[in-house]
């Protein structure tokens, strides 16, 4: 009997403990309005992050941890200069500022890697996260190698980091401080963080493509000769379509277009021939 009162006792007490456990703050992307079906599609259809978040990372140095990012993107950096004239130096030290070695919630959940924000011309998959203020909007990618592409056409078509491309290649405190004079971060010692990490790291010596990077692994071939078409006026889906040749459907799911509307100036993955 006194067991059976001293359980009726505890009971209200655990049950206040479960609800508890279960009300923490739930982590949550909020994707462009679409149908369940479409929803439930597109979430199947997300490419996993290229590198995985390790079950035992805290055994790993923050050494090992940079190493195993840049050979991840190396290669990807390197292309990515080779197409749009970035230093691959500086797409490395930012990318692993930006993305936490690759462990960031932007990176794992969203493939966000450089920390770009929606902006009022992203379209796609959106995330809300705090940074500069509470609850602002990032851009999700299929996976993370677009984050790089997009970082890449992010650079080139806003005329405020034009001057930077009057930079030697290897240059890579001219472009740190630079992108902190054109805007890019808000943090004042972030030209300090990217010239640390590139030094530290001997991340200037990808700036110096040779021969036998002329065969790049699969892994980045199908992103990096991928072309781009800037939505110009008069433009449709259906004549960018029938210019590129290509199928209006897959360019739509490439670019993850909703309700078939492009944006003048807007810029456009043109999808490869299968």
């Amino acid at each position: 009997m006194v067991r059976n009162h001293f359980l009726t006792l505890l009971l209200p007490l655990f049950m206040l403990l479960f609800n508890s456990c279960g009300s923490a703050k739930k982590v949550k992307i909020n994707p462009s309005p679409t149908t369940t079906q479409s929803t439930q599609k597109a979430k199947h259809s997300h490419k996993a992050p290229m590198v995985k978040p390790s079950e035992n990372l805290q055994n790993l140095s923050v050494a090992e941890r940079v190493d195993r990012y840049v050979k991840t993107y190396a290669e990807v950096a390197q292309q990515e200069m080779k197409s749009y004239d970035i230093p691959a130096s500086i797409t490395l030290a930012q990318g692993l500022l930006e993305s936490g070695m690759g462990d960031s919630r932007l990176a794992t959940q969203a493939n966000n890697h450089f920390g770009i924000k929606c902006h009022k011309e992203w379209r796609g998959k959106r995330i809300y996260h705090d940074d500069d203020k509470k609850g602002e909007c990032f851009r999700v990618y299929q996976d993370p190698r677009t984050s790089y592409r997009d970082h890449s056409l992010f650079l080139t078509t806003r005329a405020r980091y034009d001057f930077l491309f009057d930079l030697k290649k290897d240059d890579y405190k001219g472009w740190a401080k630079g992108l902190k004079k054109a805007g890019y971060a808000t943090d004042p010692k972030y030209p300090d963080k990217l010239i640390s990490l590139i030094e530290r790291y001997r991340l200037d010596r990808y700036d110096l493509i040779q021969s036998q990077n002329k065969n790049l692994s699969e892994n980045t071939n199908d992103i990096a000769f991928q072309k781009v078409h800037q939505v110009q006026k008069g433009d449709t889906l259906y004549s960018i379509s029938k210019k590129y040749e290509v199928d209006l459907q897959h360019l739509v799911q490439e670019n993850n277009i909703e309700n078939n509307t492009i944006f003048l100036g807007q810029n456009l993955i043109i999808p490869q021939a299968p």
